[in-house]
């Protein structure tokens, strides 16, 4: 062979590899890929497409539904942060609290030491109507153990809920007896409740607290603040504080019982929603109240609406925090499996004409965690960090300066309450031990407590040094390492949430807030407004 020849075979072999490599990996491809593209009409195919594609060509089995949910909410999450899709059973989650009822047995319950304890039979639900009380301990379902198997909240819903008429048997142990009572229980219709306190803070000053706006919260608030009325009231504390929103026409009526007649009450305008302005009624009871509106960086949405439509008419004062900032109205539309998108249709502006929807990116995380940024800033310490934008400053009729782009900013600022916060009060917390221990104080003493009567307990009931003790010692037993010196920093908070929390057991949330709000600075700033 010629030498030369030698030379560039080498040369010769590695170039027809690499055409051969070339060569086949056209054939391998490109007949689907031909098939693929030609099967692109117009852009909107695609998506069908490439699903089409993957279950016919993928390596593996996969599941053609899974896929196409998670392209919905893909696709849904990069139009803004709250256009979702949920499947059925998510759909169902979110509806049931602004239904304002579900189907159930109707108690209220906690897991003490690996048992179903009840804290307070629903009332009007078929618990109450049985003679079930708080402290009883549901031992069996069905004639199954219930207690000493380490049984989540989960798995207690998961027998107790059901479609009302149907029936369940459960055990129940009372005191401190040994012998089961049992009892079975025809599931029935149980009341949500949405609006969580209604009580006079003075002679003259109301306090009403709504902790989301569901179907039935205007009805559950009128008869709050009818009953008010009828005590005296003349000033009207609305709290606010960590409502997450709920529906638009069920704010729309909140408002509607402050403002006079005309005043606008919210707007709300998309691409494909002409405008629509909302106004009051002459239907109002409460417009010669005088009004606080507490909020805070959790207020969202159907609680800056409210906000906003106080403060934008000079109605009344919003005190505290910055709420958070969520301007953007969606609508919901069901699939026949009953899951359904909500999807941005429209953005709602306050009565000067602001749009208090925060800035948002394609980072959900960035803008859920916005709150707490705002506390690395700074701004829920300081009322001179919060950052308005001077660009989107309005009026109000009175000539008060408001901002949009970013939440409601308060008319009187409250800051966070840092004292007394220590390491051992958030493993309280964390590990629930200060509600377990109230639970079980109340349980041994539920007669003498009862007895008391709630003014009494109020004003004559007290946490003394022993039984903060025995909260440590119980504590310690949950797993929370005793701290004396934290312990002493974090004591007043801790007695004031302690002896609210047995109030709880007592008198549900008529016993709570009123011991809980003595302490609060937010009130105790509104109530010198007034």
């Amino acid at each position: 062979m010629n030498s030369r020849l030698k030379l560039f075979l080498p040369i010769i072999f590695a170039l027809l590899l690499a055409t051969g490599i070339f060569i086949g990996s056209k054939l391998n491809f490109s007949a689907p890929t031909v098939k693929f593209l030609h099967s692109e009409k117009k852009s909107s195919d695609k998506l069908n497409s490439v699903l089409n594609f993957i279950g016919e060509e993928y390596v593996d089995t996969v599941k053609k539904d899974v896929l196409v949910e998670k392209a919905i909410t893909d696709l849904l999450q990069n139009l803004d942060p709250h256009s979702v899709y949920m499947t059925a059973k998510e759909v169902q989650e979110m509806r049931e609290p602004m239904e304002g009822n579900f189907e159930g047995i109707g108690i209220e319950f906690n897991i003490i030491q690996d048992t179903i304890r009840v804290v307070a039979a629903i009332p009007g639900g078929p618990s109450e109507a049985l003679g079930i009380q708080a402290g009883d301990k549901i031992v069996k379902i069905e004639g199954k153990t219930a207690a000493g198997i380490k049984i989540k909240n989960k798995d207690v819903l998961g027998k107790l809920r059901g479609k009302g008429g149907t029936k369940v048997t459960v055990s129940i142990m009372r005191g401190h007896s040994k012998k089961f009572i049992d009892y079975t229980i025809t599931r029935g219709t149980i009341p949500i409740y949405s609006v969580d306190a209604g009580y006079m803070l003075n002679k003259t000053t109301g306090y009403i607290k709504v902790s989301r706006f569901a179907e039935n919260t205007h009805e559950e608030f009128l008869e709050k603040a009818s009953k008010l009325r009828t005590e005296g009231m003349q000033n009207l504390i609305l709290d606010l504080r960590g409502n997450g929103g709920g529906l638009l026409q069920i704010a729309i009526k909140i408002c509607d019982e402050f403002l006079e007649k005309g005043k606008i009450i919210v707007c709300t305008k998309g691409k494909s929603h002409p405008k629509e302005t909302i106004k009051a009624t002459d239907k109002g009871i409460l417009t010669d109240t005088k009004l606080v509106v507490l909020i805070d960086e959790s207020s969202a949405s159907a609680s800056e609406i409210v906000a906003g439509a106080i403060q934008d008419n000079d109605r009344g004062t919003i005190v505290g925090r910055r709420s958070f900032g969520k301007g953007l109205v969606q609508r919901e539309t069901m699939f026949q499996d009953s899951s359904a998108i909500r999807l941005t249709v429209a953005r709602y502006y306050t009565p000067t004409g602001r749009c208090i929807q925060k800035p948002y990116g394609k980072d959900i995380e960035d803008y859920y965690s916005e709150e707490y940024n705002r506390y690395q800033h700074g701004e829920l310490l300081h009322a001179d960090s919060i950052h308005e934008n001077d660009s989107l400053k309005y009026k109000t009729p009175k000539g008060k300066i408001v901002y949009g782009g970013g939440g409601i900013t308060p008319d009187v600022f409250i800051p966070l309450d840092t004292a007394g916060r220590t390491s051992f009060l958030n493993e309280l917390f964390v590990k629930g031990a200060i509600n377990q221990f109230s639970f079980d104080y109340a349980d041994k003493n539920r007669k003498a407590l009862s007895g008391m009567g709630m003014e009494k307990f109020k004003s004559a009931f007290f946490i003394d040094e022993k039984l903060f003790a025995e909260l440590v010692a119980y504590s310690e037993k949950m797993g929370v390492k005793s701290n004396p010196r934290q312990e002493q920093i974090s004591k007043s908070i801790i007695s004031n949430l302690l002896k609210a929390s047995i109030a709880r057991q007592i008198w549900g949330n008529d016993g709570f807030y009123p011991i809980l709000n003595e302490e609060d600075k937010a009130i105790l700033k509104s109530l010198k407004s007034f």
